[in-house]
């Protein structure tokens, strides 16, 4: 059955919060009507990828009102899954609070956490969001004073990031702090080009000429490595060695066809909500004949520690190792082989 349908405003519903991520990837969305609230979390396409009851706002039924649901209405929590079975009234001031990767959010109402929807959650597999109101596991809620003590720090990390992040002077010291290590290990800067234009994340791209006994161009972004990831600790058990990264690339030829490459790439994490790591590869967006390192190649495979490359490693950041992947050009049949 479904549990929830995608947040609409229709059907007698009211949208009483939209609050969208700093990347314009997810948007968070709740919705009530005069029996209960319900939040979601959802894409730019509609597609729903999280749901949380928030709030019955009359009497709990015994059992789930499928007439509701089928109906497209916000559910109604049953007595024994809720912690006001009597219900409440309706929600106060809401206010959303972003996780630093953008795929997670925690819910306020006025100064009180109400409901998180972390990027793990996934109606299909039975797991929704995790609500204040919540009693126990249901297909609608979790209850998050149980889930409070491995949520907390990421909450308290993720108001931190976005009071340091929004601050005057976060970017530029960032920067220097990049442009620095890429000096020890790369020598001097050539040109910088902007990557990111008027979206977040802010990402440049710096350029390095040969140097000493390196007869290549080095490129690399810088700003990558500011906020994390999305989605890492889904595939990997200890994330903070993979979560931030930059990305670099080689060249003998004019460094403005390989600079379009970390173009291409660098917001793509935040912009799909997913993660680059080493083995990965990218499938070139436009015709083939559009590639820049030429129509030969198709994609990209991403290395961590790349043979014949400078070693870029020594630099973090928020207490985590940052991870250079080098990205080398790829032909449409290695392409196939590295997907299967």
């Amino acid at each position: 059955m479904a549990i929830f349908r995608s947040a609409s405003g229709e059907g007698g519903t009211e949208v009483v919060l939209a609050a969208g991520n700093p990347y314009g990837s997810r948007t968070l969305v709740v919705e009530r009507d005069e029996d209960s609230s319900v939040a979601y979390l959802c894409s730019p396409d509609g597609a729903v990828h999280g749901a949380v009851w928030l709030a019955n706002h009359r009497p709990a039924p015994p059992v789930v009102d499928l007439a509701r649901i089928n109906a497209g209405l916000p559910p109604l929590m049953p007595r024994a899954g809720t912690l006001h079975p009597d219900g409440r009234r309706p929600l106060g001031q809401l206010s959303a609070l972003w996780f630093e990767e953008g795929d997670g959010v925690a819910l306020y109402e006025d100064d009180d956490l109400l409901a998180v929807i972390p990027g793990w959650a996934d109606m299909s597999r039975g797991m929704p969001g995790y609500a204040r109101d919540a009693v126990g596991e249901s297909p609608f809620a979790w209850a998050l004073s149980e889930a409070l003590e491995g949520l907390r720090p990421r909450i308290s990390n993720a108001r931190s990031y976005w009071r340091w992040r929004h601050g005057e002077g976060s970017w530029p010291s960032f920067q220097q702090f990049v442009m620095g290590h890429l000096d020890r290990v790369l020598g001097p800067a050539g040109r910088y080009w902007d990557a990111s234009g008027e979206r977040l994340p802010t990402v440049g791209i710096t350029e390095r000429p040969p140097h000493h006994d390196r007869g290549f161009t080095v490129l690399s972004t810088v700003g990558m490595s500011c906020q994390r990831m999305p989605t890492v600790e889904q595939w990997i058990d200890k994330p903070g060695a993979y979560a931030r990264i930059e990305l670099a690339v080689a060249t003998r030829e004019d460094p403005r066809d390989a600079a379009l490459l970390l173009v291409w790439l660098s917001q793509y994490p935040w912009h799909s909500v997913t993660w680059l790591g080493h083995g990965h590869t990218a499938k070139w967006y436009h015709e083939p004949s559009t590639f820049p390192l030429g129509p030969r190649y198709s994609g990209v495979l991403m290395t961590a520690n790349a043979p014949h490359m400078p070693d870029m490693s020594g630099f973090a950041f928020g207490g985590e190792a940052v991870r250079w992947l080098w990205l080398s050009p790829i032909t449409v049949e290695a392409l196939e082989e590295q997907r299967h």
